[in-house]
């Protein structure tokens, strides 16, 4: 099941006063929302009148048009059967006058909901006109009461939530509601609802944009939900006040999309969000099930059922990426490394400062190790001790490639730290007599040895300088399992072990910017450097000869994989829908059920490598940490996510 819905904030011109052109726009904007298959659309607080009509509400003229207005929207939306709509509208219930978010679809009236919180300060003057949800005399209201000429009655109130889809509760709040300490939304989460829509009228002042959309973004992540929120356009502005028709949809504290133009109006944007994600991260984060016993009995919700609503979103509008643990905007992906270094750097600095140890690195001429050296040097300058206090081995063996070789003595030079190589060619060859391999079978043997010799080598060293063996291997390899048991896989301290491949060529090129400059020219050449184990011979012009994408896959999809199985939990199904996507036109559908399946594979088989795994610094919140983050029985069976694959 994909778990996407399609939300659109619409936000028509207003023409003050003129309920039947607003009512017009309004029934134009739902034939383009359910053109565009849309699951729901909010539109703007007050959109039948406009919001700044002042004492106009007052008026009998206004209030008949209105109910007039909404019978017309009900009967319009007969023609969308698949479109949920949520209008701002003032409403007159008891003898008072209420600011409401009318909830429409298919002809019928679901329920009201009127606004909480009714600003009364600056350009503010609600309470001069409306009356809050806190003083409405009943929880049912009739259609004649209300101005309708027909029977009926509808649910009314700041308790309800409407149930859309297979089970999604979407809950209504109206602009100020968010502005406060307690807003209506935050109970509506706790009552189960994943999706909250805002009908707003926010005027602009300087800053308030920036300040609006922490407001939402804020909000849908201590909710966890998805957040719409959807405000008047620019010709709601009248006399003082300037409205710049700011619209969002934010998902688990994370903006999904906003309107591009800082003042506007005469606008649809439609973006899908994934009620998956909400689900996930619901199910994980036990904090929002204690909030939910903690507090839900506070203000319990009434759930209004909506007959065959149906979700219809397939999620080919959520913005989706290629590689989801790099940012795409430069500044934030420059930052974001620069603070995984930084706590790379102080996790080993804490180790080190305990211990009283050294950091010795084996160093390869590869990513992962060169990150590793770099975590290493900066810690021990932190630590106020000379670069030669760090041990930088290089252990050359069959596989080696002269740009390899080069790179990672250049590198140490620069980097100034104490340099040492041993070559273990001897020492392998050795051990393959004294088991009867036969070296020129380049197997799993072959290859593991050499991985053996080297860790085996690094700890003895270690020991003689009174250091510690930094690990070098990264989160990607733990996934995959593409490290020798008690050989890379092995260490001290592993400063990169929750940082994924595709991530650490950008961590390399941000730090270089800055603390690393000299060394700028190598470390180019180092990312540039095809990724290889360097565990079989060169060719004949001493060049790589194996590949590690080539044999395990490309690591830009199993990043992918890796992220939507432990973040998300989601299925091989889904997961298969949503690279597709992400990947088209440069990997097939078939190319990537391939490694889909091969990841499932060796993502179960290879769980008893990481259920041994050293110490090693969480950087995100993605981790295979066994101590914390995943645990997982080493003997678990893949049965059902293979098969579920092999079915795609």
């Amino acid at each position: 099941m994909l778990e996407y819905i399609r939300i659109a904030c619409a936000v028509p011109p207003v023409k003050l006063g003129d309920v039947k052109a607003n009512t017009r726009d309004i029934c134009a904007y739902l034939g383009r929302a359910d053109e565009a298959a849309a699951d729901l659309v909010v539109f703007p607080e007050l959109a039948m009148t406009g919001y700044t009509c002042a004492d106009l509400f007052f008026q009998d003229t206004l209030r008949k048009a209105v109910v007039e207005g909404l019978d017309r929207i009900l009967s319009h939306s007969v023609h969308y059967p698949r479109l949920t709509a949520v209008v701002g509208a003032p409403l007159s219930i008891g003898g008072q006058l209420y600011n409401c978010g009318v909830v429409i679809r298919a002809g019928q009236l679901l329920g009201i909901v009127p606004k909480t919180y009714l600003p009364n300060y600056g350009e503010f003057y609600e309470r001069r006109w409306f009356s809050s949800s806190a003083d409405l005399p009943h929880s049912q209201v009739r259609a004649r009461e209300l101005g309708f000429g027909w029977e009926g009655t509808c649910p009314v109130g700041r308790d309800l939530l409407f149930r859309l889809g297979d089970g999604t509760l979407m809950g209504v709040e109206i602009c100020e509601d968010l502005w406060t300490a307690m807003p209506p939304s935050t109970l509506m989460a706790l009552n189960g609802a994943e999706v909250v829509v805002n009908l707003s009228a926010s005027n602009e002042t300087v800053g308030k944009r920036s300040h609006r959309r922490d407001l939402v973004r804020h909000q849908s992540s201590v909710c966890t939900c998805v957040y719409a929120y959807c405000s008047a356009g620019c010709t709601e502005s009248t006399q003082d006040l300037v409205f710049s028709g700011h619209s969002l949809v934010a998902e688990n504290g994370y903006i999904l999309g906003e309107n591009d133009s800082f003042i506007e109006t005469d606008y649809l944007l439609v973006r899908d969000a994934d009620l998956g994600a909400v689900r996930a991260e619901r199910r994980q984060n036990k904090s929002v099930r204690d909030a939910v016993s903690f507090y839900s009995h506070v203000e319990p919700m009434r759930v209004v059922e909506c007959e065959d609503a149906k979700l219809r979103s397939d999620g080919v509008m959520y913005p989706l990426t290629r590689m989801p643990f790099v940012p795409v905007d430069g500044d934030i992906r420059r930052e974001r490394c620069r603070e995984i270094f930084a706590i790379q750097v102080a996790g080993l600095k804490r180790r080190m400062e305990v211990i009283g140890a050294a950091a010795v690195v084996g160093v390869s001429g590869g990513l992962d190790s060169t990150l590793a050296l770099l975590v290493a040097v900066e810690a021990n300058r932190q630590l106020g001790r000379p670069t030669t206090d760090v041990y930088g081995v290089t252990l050359p063996c069959f596989g080696t490639s002269d740009r390899t070789y080069r790179n990672a003595w250049t590198l140490m030079e620069l980097l100034g730290v104490t340099t040492r190589e041993i070559n273990i060619r001897d020492a392998v060859t050795q051990h393959f007599r004294d088991i009867g391999h036969d070296s020129g079978v380049h197997n799993a043997t072959y290859e593991n040895a050499q991985a053996r010799e080297r860790t085996q080598i690094l700890m003895d060293y270690a020991g003689t300088v009174g250091g510690i063996v930094v690990g070098t291997g990264d989160l990607s390899e733990l996934a995959l399992g593409w490290c020798t048991y008690n050989g890379d896989q092995m260490s001290m301290y592993g400063v990169n072990a929750g940082v994924p491949k595709t991530l650490i060529p950008w961590i390399i090129e941000a730090v270089t910017e800055s603390a690393f400059a000299p060394a700028r020219a190598v470390l180019k050449d180092i990312i540039d450097t095809p990724i290889s184990p360097e565990l079989l011979p060169p060719d004949s012009s001493g060049n790589i000869s194996q590949q590690t994408e080539d044999l395990v896959g490309p690591y830009a999809l199993h990043d992918f994989f890796l992220y939507y199985v432990l973040r998300m939990g989601y299925s091989p199904a889904k997961i298969y829908t949503m690279a597709c996507r992400a990947f088209r036109g440069e990997f097939t559908p078939e190319v990537i059920k391939k490694w889909l399946r091969s990841f499932y594979r060796r993502f179960f088989t290879q769980q008893f490598k990481r259920n041994a795994m050293p110490d090693g610094v969480k950087v995100g919140s993605v981790s295979l940490n066994p101590r914390g983050d995943w645990r997982m029985p080493s003997d678990a069976s893949a049965r059902l996510w293979l098969e579920e694959a092999e079915n795609l």
